[in-house]
């Protein structure tokens, strides 16, 4: 393994952000990472893999570590279902593409959202309806303090909306190397309840949709709003939808009847974080290279040299200016590097 000093981190991370990795090295192995995490020599250790869910606020005094774990396989097979384990560092959209290939469903929902597949658990990635945990079988990750690799199951992840054991209790614990997802291999659950999957269906007038007319059902939608992360940097959506209390959102709702809302539970709401961005003014503007992009105001975005510091300025004063208008608190979905 070669280390690099001061290496430019701006084709690592989606916001193409030309942040600066005091030192960095690609691990293509589990051996070669556990080596490199075993190294004493470098202090601080950050993990990336496709760089899409993270904000370099900073050049950073640190050894990066790129996962680049290669490899899928099926481990298991029914008549029905099959289990297949994907290495960390395949490509999640790529990977959700050849799962449709061979006509194994589960994770259409999620298609051409950015990043790498080891690092979707961490989140709990989702779409349109659906989270990886509803696939999810279990993880392979390297605990640090030992260098061993351990199976995480399902119920040990504690998987949350957008949220995980990797993030709260596991976070800097563990390094996650491989993930095995339950599929079908007919009769699969078409979710296509979704009012945005819906409408585009209705548009390429399919009534009986496929897996894969869902996924280019979502393709389709998320290709409107979203930014190309390779012309445009941008890390996705930037903030998570707010849960907001019974109470909270009666208050809120009288305020705003015309507000979309979504019920999670009798005593829980979830408010849409880009229709309180929009309702601001923030959709569309920009503020030097930094800005909200015009079809999607939950994405922030780079219009060419902003520095993290910028994106995060135009962040807090979206999340201030939200909770003056609405008194509701919106906080961000990717991880803030400094």
């Amino acid at each position: 393994m070669i280390i690099h000093e001061n290496f430019s981190l701006k084709n690592y991370n989606t916001f193409s952000i030309d942040a600066k990795a005091r030192y960095f090295v690609e691990a293509n192995s589990v051996k070669e990472l556990q080596e490199i995490l075993g190294n004493n020599d470098y202090p601080r250790k950050i993990l990336i893999g496709g760089g899409s869910n993270m904000l370099l606020t900073n050049d950073i005094d640190a050894l990066f570590i790129h996962v680049n774990l290669k490899g899928k396989w099926i481990v298991n097979e029914s008549d029905d279902t099959v289990s297949v384990k994907v290495m960390a560092g395949e490509n999640w959209h790529e990977m959700v593409l050849w799962t449709l290939e061979n006509n194994y469903g589960g994770l259409e929902n999620m298609s051409l959202i950015p990043g790498n597949t080891g690092t979707a658990p961490i989140q709990n990635i989702g779409a349109y309806g659906v989270e990886l945990k509803d696939s999810f079988v279990s993880c392979e990750a390297i605990r640090i303090e030992d260098l061993q690799l351990i199976t995480h199951a399902k119920e040990e992840c504690k998987f949350g909306y957008r949220d995980s054991y990797f993030k709260n209790e596991g976070k800097d614990k563990f390094v996650i190397t491989s993930v095995t997802f339950l599929l079908t291999k007919n009769n699969h659950v078409i979710n296509s309840g979704y009012g945005a999957i819906e409408e585009q269906l209705e548009r390429d007038a399919i009534k009986n949709p496929t897996i894969k007319d869902i996924s280019h059902a979502v393709i389709a939608i998320r290709q409107s709003k979203l930014p190309d992360p390779k012309v445009l940097g941008n890390s996705g959506s930037f903030f998570k939808n707010p849960m907001v209390s019974i109470e909270d959102f009666n208050e809120f709702i009288s305020k705003h009847p015309e507000a979309p809302f979504y019920k999670v539970s009798d005593l829980i709401y979830k408010i849409p974080a880009g229709w309180l961005i929009e309702k601001c003014g923030f959709k569309g503007k920009r503020f030097g290279d930094a800005g909200v992009h015009q079809n999607q105001a939950l994405v922030l975005v780079n219009y060419d040299k902003a520095t993290g510091k910028e994106i995060l300025a135009l962040a807090s004063k979206i999340i201030e200016e939200v909770q003056n208008k609405f008194n509701i608190t919106i906080s961000p979905e990717v991880n803030l590097i400094k």
